[in-house]
């Protein structure tokens, strides 16, 4: 790597970072005032428990060599024999790895127990995602195969989106869901972490090309349109199904395009980017609202939107990906290949069905040692006070 390219990826793992505060105060806002600090802690002591995990044991599943392309090995335990560019490379997997189970606790906002989000967390980050690293990202099978995910819609949108999926199945729903109004208590929070991700962001995909080089200049292109025209999809959508557009649906609808563009960044010109960003919009949009048709209480919307977004995504990659454009990958549908997009088809299946399982038989051991449910009292009088002896806001 040359220096601007070492320069670059030290800049985009900063930025990539930056994005799990965000979403903090992205989630934060939209939770009632008596759980702020509980989701805000959820997403900020992630960064810690992950980095330990990562730097343990994580890193070395995930990317020393496959066994049986499954999973890695533990010759990089305690990160032994990494150095120099492998460091770097290290470091910018570690941000990826700390986000992806920070983006689950919005699934389960306001009724998860702390200890058990500590517990499920930190065995998620050891058992799951290194597995789906592996697989994606690494000399894993669906890489090996010609499967291809640029900066982590299988790896990390489906994989989360999925098993907040299975954690909400076992948890159950927040008292009074679906009849009791659970509106956002401060939608401006939402709107600064939405600005957050959407800078860290470029770091997310402009940075998956490891240098300051052409592909980073697409990827970053890209991902602005598929944000812009997720964001134009949803306040469509939502305008002509209400009459009213709202702050929060366009906030929603940026998160969706960008979660539908991140696996295409790097092989998708920008014409197709508009197509995924507006389609990931409306889909998503539509996609809500199954949690009220199903049953399940997903409280912030973690499948509709990064579930439902990073499906959509990861498939269209299988339609617009360009050989022309990035030689590592094939040409999609539109180019009157079918074989990438069957590729695209079972990576996502793969994905969802591993997590899935994986996660539900994590969440059923926690709920069956230490509990995954909060107290109903504590439910009721809400987790920042209960939990944490301390409240967002301060009016005496």
């Amino acid at each position: 790597m040359s220096a601007g390219d070492i320069a670059w990826v030290l800049v985009a793992c900063a930025l990539v970072l930056f994005m799990t505060p965000g979403l903090a105060l992205f989630y934060g806002g939209m939770v009632r005032t008596k759980n702020v600090l509980n989701m805000l802690m959820m997403n900020v002591l992630t960064i810690a428990i992950v980095t330990v995990v990562w730097t343990l044991i994580g890193y070395s599943l995930a990317f020393d060599g496959s066994f049986g392309q499954v999973i890695g090995g533990l010759g990089k335990v305690g990160l032994n024999g990494v150095e120099g560019e492998e460091l770097l490379f290290f470091a910018f997997q570690l941000m990826f790895a700390i986000i992806t189970p920070a983006l689950i606790s919005g699934a389960v906002a306001g009724r998860m127990k702390f200890s058990a989000w500590v517990a499920f967390s930190t065995l998620w980050a050891i058992i799951v995602y290194p597995i789906a690293a592996n697989w994606g990202f690494g000399d894993g099978w669906l890489f090996t195969w010609g499967a291809r995910d640029f900066a982590g819609g299988l790896v990390i949108h489906i994989n989360a989106g999925i098993a907040a999926l299975a954690i909400v199945k076992v948890l159950g729903p927040r008292k009074g869901f679906p009849d009791e109004p659970m509106r956002p208590h401060s939608l401006p929070l939402t709107l600064i972490g939405t600005g957050i991700l959407w800078f860290g962001w470029f770091g997310f995909n402009a940075g998956s090309a490891f240098g300051a080089n052409d592909l980073a200049i697409n990827a970053l292109v890209t991902t602005q349109i598929g944000a812009s025209l997720g964001m134009l999809g949803w306040v469509i959508a939502e305008w002509r199904k209400t009459g009213k557009p709202t702050l929060l649906g366009a906030a929603s609808g940026a998160v969706a395009g960008l979660v539908a563009i991140t696996p295409a960044a790097g092989f998708v010109g920008p014409l197709p980017a508009f197509a995924i960003g507006f389609a990931a919009g409306l889909v998503c949009f539509w996609a809500v609202s199954l949690k009220h048709r199903f049953g399940y209480d997903d409280s912030l919307d973690v499948v509709g939107i990064h579930l439902v977004g990073g499906i959509l995504g990861s498939l269209l990659t299988g339609v617009f990906a360009s050989n022309a454009l990035n030689g590592d990958v094939g040409n999609g549908l539109v180019y009157g290949e079918t074989a990438f997009f069957v590729k695209q088809l079972v990576g996502v299946l793969a994905i969802l069905a591993f997590s899935y399982a994986a996660s539900w038989v994590l969440a059923k051991v926690v709920d069956a040692t230490i509990g995954l449910r909060a107290d109903e009292n504590d439910e009721i009088t809400g987790l920042d006070l209960t939990l944490h002896d301390e409240r967002a806001y301060i009016t005496e």
